[in-house]
């Protein structure tokens, strides 16, 4: 199972969030602890400025971005909607 940290920015991005999306951002962190590949997490390796870093699905619009720290940890760097989330 892999440890999951939060930086400060996604913590106060997703207290914006609606509560519906909340509840679902924290069901979709406990799939992302057991396998970060998981399929429905529908997870993708970002390339450019952005290499190194991943994202996963919330929802059709909405994206997490996140980064291995070792292979048994994670960080959670930002959540938005995918038009914004990759600037």
């Amino acid at each position: 199972m892999v440890r999951v940290y939060y930086t400060d920015n996604f913590l106060k991005r997703v207290q914006k969030l609606s509560e519906k999306q909340q509840a679902k951002i924290a069901r979709l962190v406990v799939l992302l602890k057991e396998n970060p590949y998981y399929s429905q997490l529908h997870t993708k390796s970002l390339s450019g400025e952005l290499a190194g870093i991943y994202s996963f699905r919330i929802t059709r619009d909405f994206r997490v971005l996140f980064k291995f720290l070792s292979p048994y940890e994670i960080l959670l760097i930002d959540v938005g909607h995918r038009k914004n989330i990759y600037r």
